[in-house]
C-alpha cells in the first residue's frame, strides 16, 4: 500500500465515478476528500491542507478550466485533470493553464496511480529542502546539469546549445506532458508565438542523437496534438 501521507481532493460531479476514485485512493492508503462542484472544491482548498487535486472539467457550476485558473493564482499544487473531454485542444488548454497532467475517461487504476506517482515525486523533491540533483538519468540517457554534458549509453554525446536546453527542460519535468506552447516559451521566449516548425526541427535533431530508432522513439514521446513527454523509467 502506498504511504505518501498525501491529502487528495477528488473533484467529480458523477457520483459513481467519484465513489470509484475515492475507493481507489483508499485502497492505496491516501487521505482524501471529495467535492462535486467547482465552488465546493475551491472552498475546500482554502480550508484544508490539500496536497494534490484530481479534477473533472465538466462540473455543474463552474468549468474545471476556471478552477485551474483560480487555483494557479495562489497555489502550485499538483493538478491532474480527469475528464471525458478527449480533444487535443482541451488537453493542451488545461496543461497551458497549469494542470500537471491529463487523464481521459475511462481510465484504469494502474494509469491513475502512475500519473499520481509522477507528480508526487516532484512535489516531495521540491519540499525536501535537499540540494537539486545535478546529474539526472532516464534509461541510457544521463545529463549533467552543472557541466551541461549529455551521455548516451555511457558515451559523451555532443549536442547543440539549443538541443541541450530542450533536453534539460524535459529532464526537469520527467514524466510530465509539456505542451508545444510551454516549450516554445521556455526555449525561445514568450514572443515566439505558436510556430512549431522550429521545435519540430530541433526535436528531430535531438532524437537522431539520443534514440536508436528516431522513427520509434523510446525516450521523448509525442503526445499528438498536445506536446511531448520524457518517459519516466
Amino acid at each position: 500500500m502506498t504511504q505518501y501521507n498525501t491529502y487528495v481532493l477528488a473533484v467529480e460531479d458523477d457520483r459513481q465515478i467519484r465513489n470509484y476514485i475515492c475507493y481507489l485512493l483508499n485502497t492505496e492508503g491516501f487521505r482524501y476528500i471529495a467535492a462535486s462542484t467547482g465552488e465546493g472544491a475551491l472552498s475546500i482548498l482554502v480550508s484544508e491542507p490539500i496536497d494534490l487535486m484530481l479534477l473533472d472539467l465538466g462540473l455543474p457550476d463552474i468549468d474545471g478550466m476556471e478552477v485551474i485558473r483560480k487555483v494557479r493564482e495562489w497555489s502550485d499544487m499538483p493538478i491532474i485533470v480527469i475528464s471525458a473531454r478527449d480533444q487535443d485542444k482541451e488537453k493542451a488548454a488545461a496543461l497551458d493553464l497549469g494542470a500537471d497532467d491529463y487523464l481521459t475517461k475511462p481510465f484504469s487504476a494502474t494509469e491513475l496511480f502512475a500519473r499520481i506517482r509522477v507528480v508526487l515525486r516532484y512535489l516531495y523533491k521540491q519540499n525536501s529542502g535537499s540540494k537539486v540533483q545535478s546529474i539526472l538519468q532516464v534509461g541510457g540517457l544521463q545529463i549533467d546539469l552543472d557541466k551541461r554534458l549529455l551521455y548516451v549509453d555511457g558515451s559523451e554525446t555532443h549536442v547543440t546549445p539549443m538541443e541541450y536546453n530542450l533536453l534539460a527542460l524535459f529532464f526537469k519535468n520527467i514524466g510530465k506532458v509539456l505542451t508545444t506552447k510551454q516549450i516554445l516559451k521556455e526555449i525561445w521566449g514568450i514572443g515566439y508565438g505558436s510556430d512549431t516548425q522550429a521545435l519540430r526541427a530541433l526535436m528531430a535533431g535531438l532524437r537522431r542523437k539520443i534514440e536508436k530508432n528516431p522513427a520509434k522513439p523510446r525516450y521523448i514521446l509525442t503526445e499528438i496534438g498536445v506536446g511531448y513527454r520524457l518517459v519516466d523509467e
